[in-house]
C-alpha cells in the first residue's frame, strides 16, 4: 500500500497566486476606483476573504510540512485552514467597523476556531484506518 504523504505545493501554487492577485488586486481597484457604497463593502468582503486565504495556504503548507501529523494532512486540510484564516480576517473587521472589538474577543474567537479544527482533525485521526502489515 502507497504511504499518505503531504501534497508538494505545486499543486497549491496556481489557486494561491490566482486568489493573491485577484483579492489584494481587487482590493486596490475598488479603494482607488469606487465611491464607499454599500455593494463595494460586500466587495471588499468577498475580495478579503480571497486574499487572506490566499495569502495565508502557503504559510500553513510550510507548518504542516514543518511539523507533519499523523495521518498527514491532505490537501482538504490545508484549504479549509486557510479558510480559517479568510473568514477570522473577515469577522475582524467586521467587528471592528462596528467598534465592537476587544483584545478578549480577538482572542476567544482564535480560540473558538482553533478548538474547532482540531475537534475535526480529531475526528478524522479517528476514522483514520492504518496500512495493513506486510506477511
Amino acid at each position: 500500500m502507497q504511504e499518505e504523504r503531504l501534497p508538494p505545493f505545486t499543486h497549491f501554487l496556481l489557486p494561491t497566486l490566482l486568489m493573491i492577485v485577484l483579492g489584494w488586486g481587487g482590493i486596490v481597484a475598488l479603494v482607488i476606483y469606487t465611491k464607499p457604497l454599500i455593494w463595494m463593502r460586500w466587495g471588499m468582503f468577498a475580495l478579503l476573504f480571497l486574499a487572506l486565504t490566499g495569502t495565508s495556504l502557503p504559510i500553513i503548507h510550510f507548518f504542516h510540512k514543518r511539523y507533519p501529523s499523523n495521518p498527514p494532512a491532505g490537501p482538504h486540510v490545508i484549504v479549509r485552514q486557510a479558510q480559517w484564516v479568510g473568514a477570522y480576517g473577515l469577522v475582524l473587521l467586521w467587528l471592528r467597523w462596528g467598534n465592537l472589538l476587544t483584545m478578549w474577543l480577538t482572542l476567544g474567537l482564535a480560540g473558538g476556531l482553533l478548538a474547532i479544527e482540531s475537534l475535526i482533525r480529531l475526528r478524522e485521526r479517528s476514522l483514520w484506518n492504518p496500512p495493513a502489515a506486510k506477511e
